[in-house]
């Protein structure tokens, strides 16, 4: 079982992000997980990943043209994605930059693909996903982590 966090980061902020979501699916034990930026990311990471949780900053409101492409990518291996689990996170520079929007840009291309998206748990912020302003502090950080084992223990469940 295997959990991809991808990401797209001009500053760092987002990667920093990956990273503490990366944590969250290792503390769930027995789901590999594996981090790449979305320049890296191949239609094959896709298809071997049964869980993906993507993330950006935010681009005008949506996500980074990087991961958009990724997505865009994957349309010859859109029949081999569904049923995977989703999930987004997000950073941006301002409290009202567009994190939701961005994250819904995200969420919306995994429904496209037939993903099963989940949002992050109710002891984080109980949204559409993991978002910060700028670099994720220690809260922000923690509710990466929950989100990364969220997935994790539902690929357990799911492919278990």
């Amino acid at each position: 079982m295997q959990v991809l966090v991808l990401y797209y980061s001009a500053s760092g902020n987002t990667e920093k992000l990956a990273e503490a979501i990366a944590t969250g699916v290792k503390e769930s034990g027995g789901v590999q997980c594996v981090v790449k930026a979305a320049d890296d990311v191949t239609n094959d990471d896709l298809v071997a990943a049964d869980g993906i949780i993507a993330g950006s900053p935010v681009y005008y409101g949506a996500m980074a043209a990087q991961l958009k492409a990724v997505f865009d990518n994957s349309v010859v291996v859109r029949a081999e994605m569904g049923n995977k689990i989703g999930a987004a996170f997000a950073t941006s520079g301002d409290a009202s930059g567009g994190k939701e929007t961005t994250l819904l840009s995200i969420i919306q291309a995994m429904l496209i693909s037939g993903m099963i998206i989940v949002g992050d748990p109710l002891d984080a912020t109980g949204h559409y996903g993991t978002a910060c302003v700028g670099e994720p502090d220690e809260k922000a950080s923690l509710n990466g982590q929950k989100l990364g084992k969220r997935v994790a223990e539902l690929v357990k469940q799911l492919k278990g």
